[in-house]
């Protein structure tokens, strides 16, 4: 991934500029449209081509549980699943396994969570959040992170900012002894977290 600025207003500070990936050049600022199953409602991968956005937002927490990472791989990545040829983005699932609240578990390793389907229990860590989203094959691949309710303490808000810090920098070591499975370039993306 490269990103360059192409221009910038000297009176506001605005920008643009543009995201290369292997699955192709992202202008900025840009609209997302959001698949988080792997799929955009009410739109075919070709409507979706016409649109103005050469990117997709997937999530990794639900392609995880459904329709699953065997089905995921033998399709060749989501690339293939969806018949998409521009860039996907692929989100953590930290803010999907937070509102899971009274089903998870976060500790310093990582979270253990419920299904939301059928029960079953998971483990996601940052290094496994990786391997996922190799077998996703998404372009963009967000870190896993804490995200901590709007209302909690200063406190709180440090633990979560050091943890996902912590978390961030275990997902790069793995990334980096990690490769690609389907011919294209993925990069790894941190979250910047913030409170109010």
């Amino acid at each position: 991934m490269k990103f360059n600025i192409i221009s910038e207003c000297k009176k506001t500070g605005a920008r643009t500029g543009e995201i290369i990936t292997d699955n192709g050049i992202i202008k900025t600022p840009f609209f997302m449209p959001v698949g988080t199953y792997g799929a955009v409602k009410t739109q075919s991968s070709k409507e979706i081509e016409k649109l103005p956005s050469s990117i997709l937002l997937s999530n990794t927490y639900h392609l995880y549980l459904r329709p699953g990472m065997e089905i995921m791989h033998s399709a060749g990545g989501l690339h293939n699943f969806m018949s998409w040829n521009g860039a996907i983005l692929t989100d953590s699932g930290g803010y999907q396994i937070y509102s899971l609240k009274e089903h998870r578990k976060i500790d310093k390793e990582g979270v253990t969570f419920k299904s939301h389907y059928d029960g079953s229990m998971h483990r996601f860590s940052p290094e496994k959040i990786i391997d996922i989203q190799r077998i996703i094959g998404s372009d963009l691949m967000m870190v896993l992170d804490v995200c901590p309710p709007g209302d909690c303490s200063i406190e709180e808000w440090e633990e979560a900012v050091i943890l996902t810090t912590k978390w961030a920098q275990q997902s790069y070591e793995h990334y980096k002894s990690t490769k690609p499975l389907y011919g294209h370039s993925q990069s790894m993306i941190p979250i910047i977290q913030g409170g109010t």
